[in-house]
């Protein structure tokens, strides 16, 4: 006999809005979604395997007219926006010159075989962006300069095995940017990278963000580098945003017991306050992603469960939803409902 096919909810009812020039910083554990989440908003993720939601995008004027005549269906012509899912394969290419991404992996995004100068032209040779090479190859110089790999001649016919990992990743960068896009998905930049590069790199996005109002989705597990990058956090939790908030209240304000656990190992800077006994309010291991809890998730984990008898029955049949605890603050945990 075969075995009942199993499902794995990946992403399980989030919702959040990235303005322009904002920077919004999902924050978890492996395996919570996070990336998932992002590839999703770009839609890397086949429709055929997204159960349910939409993405609306807003793109360029110029955009949003290719897309309304290939598939109207998808416009919000009043709004101004499009809905991602319900755009035909065929009609997505105007669309990706205004999404892009940069992967975690520096060494493994780029093409061995391709000079740096080849790697940065084949966006523009896909969208039919310049009438000739030497005008391709001015866009890919400036591009470089942009993400301060200079002077461009000096790296332009090298290969990726011939530079660092920080100058990979910018690399990349500059690949994203060819395209002159709207939204970006940086997902985990700077994990891969030594600790003296990533301040290189995390401020090559935040001029991106302030020169070009860049709207960025910026995932990372590390809540430290969250307040120093982004505008918003959320953090995520076997799939679904518990918490979310500027990232000044995340950090200073935690509500959610998960986000004070976080909060609380972040490596402590000062020396006197090292040997400090932190009590952190999360117990066990993360839970099954395919035999959830009924009710809250975080319940099996949470010590705060078990301080508190008065709140043991609705977590423990129900999930929490989202509620305001300042303004601009939301938290999912029945503490605050």
């Amino acid at each position: 006999m075969r075995r009942p096919q199993l499902y794995v909810h990946a992403v399980d009812g989030v919702s959040f809005e990235i303005r322009e020039g904002e920077t919004y910083c999902l924050v978890g554990e492996s395996g919570c979604g996070k990336t998932t989440t992002g590839r999703a908003l770009l839609r890397l993720i086949d429709p055929e395997n997204i159960a349910g939601g939409r993405v609306l995008f807003r793109p360029s004027p110029k955009t949003l007219e290719e897309v309304a005549r290939l598939a109207p269906q998808a416009v919000n012509g009043e709004l101004g926006v499009i809905d991602l899912y319900k755009v035909p394969n065929k009609a997505m290419k105007p669309l990706r010159r205004e999404l892009q991404i940069v992967f975690q992996d520096p060494f493994g995004s780029l093409n061995p075989r391709m000079k740096i100068a080849d790697i940065l032209e084949e966006p523009l040779l896909v969208h039919g962006i310049g009438s000739t090479r030497e005008e391709r190859l001015e866009m890919v110089a400036k591009a470089l300069e942009i993400v301060k790999l200079t002077p461009p001649e000096e790296f332009m016919d090298r290969y990726p095995h011939q530079l660092s990992g920080g100058q990979r990743q910018r690399v990349s960068i500059a690949k994203a940017l060819m395209l002159n896009p709207r939204f970006l998905v940086a997902d985990e930049p700077v994990s891969m990278l030594d600790v003296s590069i990533r301040a290189e790199v995390l401020e090559i996005l935040q001029m991106l963000k302030e020169k070009y109002r860049l709207a960025q989705l910026f995932i990372t597990h590390d809540l430290a580098l969250a307040r120093y990058v982004c505008d918003k956090i959320a953090v995520m939790y076997l799939g679904r945003i518990i918490e979310e908030g500027s990232a000044d209240q995340m950090i200073d304000n935690p509500s959610h017991p998960y986000t004070k656990a976080l909060v609380a190992a972040i490596p402590e800077p000062d020396p006197t306050n090292r040997l400090k006994v932190r009590l952190l309010p999360i117990k066990g291991e993360i839970t099954s992603a395919i035999h959830l809890p009924k009710g809250c998730r975080f319940r099996p984990r949470c010590v705060a469960y078990d301080e508190n008898e008065a709140v043991r029955p609705r977590c423990d049949s129900a999930e929490p939803q989202m509620v305001e605890v300042e303004p601009g603050h939301r938290v999912a945990c029945w503490l605050y409902s």
